[in-house]
């Protein structure tokens, strides 16, 4: 039987996992990273540690596959961007992360200049330092040269090059669709916003569709050479095919370092949503010479959730391991009125403020570890809401099921909060990893190791739903106290 590796490289750490033909993972192996903070605000990552993440899980990884490799998919963090020399394929600076606040004032100043209407029609995005294009010039103006042989690209770019010795310099439309740079219209970089962000246009790697053959590996992992890579994907575009959203109104939530809410919106780019973006969801290669076939999705972006549980255990020690959160939180019946808004980074959908900071009311004498635990993970639900809130006024149409995934779901506590506050049933994937799952699909499609789309769409399985209580007061009660805390932690960062 064929077996798909696909590559997720993701904020935190790399996870390879093999994939069967039924679309069940069969190994896995996965390597956390250093996160690196040198200012407030500012997020890095040392790109060649991420690639040494890579060749570590994937010879971690290769004793334990079952029969011969068919394909290899990559997934990542999108907006994080690198850049390096073509001659010794090695990063001229650290990578700046999505999560980084550095540019915020750039974007303001753009903003204030008015090429906020041109950057959300052609992109479906706003004017955040989340995006790439200002991460971009930044490195530009910090000295990163912009001569004939600097290579520019997301994690994903960064890999393939990697993957295949240098020999390609490829994206795919999901991640460009998140650099501020690509018009989601005409499918192409815009030589218009090439401009206004004085972006070199000869350093940006080339766009071809998520799935289908980007190239094939060298000789630089223990995998060996000469396997197709054939699918490539955004972390968050990943797990909307990972989940099976192959139709138009099917939304998910992956509850990552961030949790992204996503719904698929078919084949036609709408107009721009306030306070929601737009992005490309996935390309298809054309099948037999047809025209490749690109899905659209509208997205709420929201920057921390998991990381929350991270600063729980590494930033305050609270907790041990981050296994320990579900069952701290489930202690308690509820907070004893605290409210905690992670805004460590700003705040993204629908409120779009990278001056917000993190924020805990309510604090008593009573309040202790079980209260500041559910408050965590009562943020994620709320945080979500407002998401899906927003989404469902812009769509039209209301979300009749919630399909969920990423490490925070497997709480059930959480699953049945969210239902609750979002009043549809919340179901969750049977396969977490639905991330690396949608980029083992993208490029096992291309290969042949699924025939079609709704084939794939046939594996998919849940392991839970939660129905939402009857009685919606105290959901909505909650949702409102949650919003006079949100107020409070806004604008809280002076501009630089």
């Amino acid at each position: 039987m064929s077996t798909v590796i696909s590559i997720d490289a993701g904020t935190t750490g790399v996870r390879a996992l093999a994939v069967d033909a039924s679309g069940r993972p069969t190994a896995w192996s996965y390597r956390e990273f250093t996160q690196h903070f040198p200012r407030p605000g500012w997020v890095e990552h040392d790109a060649e540690e991420i690639w040494a993440a890579v060749q570590t899980t994937l010879a971690e990884l290769a004793p334990q596959i079952e029969g011969p490799v068919a394909a290899i998919g990559i997934t990542d963090q999108r907006e994080t961007v690198v850049a390096w020399d073509r001659r010794t394929g090695t990063p001229r600076h650290r990578a700046i992360v999505w999560q980084d606040r550095r540019t915020a004032a750039r974007c303001d100043e753009l903003a204030a200049n008015g090429h906020l209407p041109l950057v959300r029609e052609r992109t479906g995005l706003v004017l955040d330092p989340y995006f790439s294009a200002t991460k971009i010039r930044w490195l530009l103006d910090n000295g990163v040269e912009a001569d004939e042989h600097l290579a520019l690209g997301t994690i994903d770019s960064w890999l393939l090059w990697k993957l295949t010795a240098g020999a390609v310099h490829a994206t795919d439309p999901s991640n460009a669709s998140r650099t501020l740079l690509f018009d989601i219209r005409d499918m192409a970089w815009s030589d218009e916003l090439i401009a206004l962000f004085g972006c070199p246009a000869q350093a940006l790697p080339v766009v071809l569709p998520s799935s289908g053959r980007f190239g094939v590996t060298a000789d630089t992992t223990a995998l060996g050479a000469g396997i197709p890579i054939s699918g490539i994907a955004g972390d968050q575009q990943a797990a909307l095919f990972g989940q099976a959203c192959v139709r138009p109104g099917m939304t998910k939530n992956t509850y990552g370092t961030g949790s992204f809410v996503l719904m698929n919106i078919g084949e036609r780019c709408p107009d721009p949503v306030e306070g929601l973006l737009t992005t490309v969801a996935w390309t298809l290669a054309g099948r037999d010479g047809g025209e490749p076939v690109t899905h659209y999705a509208l997205e709420g972006a929201i920057f921390v959730t998991g990381a929350a549980v991270q600063w729980l255990r590494d930033g305050l020690g609270i907790i041990a391991e981050a296994a320990e959160i579900g069952p701290l939180a489930a202690g308690c019946d509820d907070t004893g009125g605290v409210v905690f808004v992670p805004a460590f980074t700003g705040l993204g959908s629908p409120w779009w403020d990278p001056y917000a900071r993190g924020t805990i009311v309510g604090i008593t004498r009573g309040t202790g570890r079980a209260q500041l635990a559910r408050a965590v993970v009562e943020a994620m639900a709320h945080e979500t809401r407002d998401v899906v809130d927003a989404m469902c006024g812009a769509a039209g149409r209301e979300v009749e099921i919630l399909r969920v995934d990423g490490g925070a779901s497997a709480m059930d506590l959480l699953v049945q909060i969210q239902a609750d506050q979002l009043g549809v049933p919340v179901t969750r994937a049977a396969h977490q990893e639905t991330t690396a799952i949608g980029a083992a699909y993208l490029a096992g499609l291309a290969e042949g190791v699924w025939a079609s789309v709704d084939q794939i769409e046939a594996l998919w399985a849940s392991d839970l739903e939660a129905t939402p209580s009857a009685d919606r007061s105290a959901a909505d009660a909650a949702h409102l106290t949650w919003h006079r805390a949100v107020e409070r932690s806004r604008g809280w960062a002076a501009p630089e």
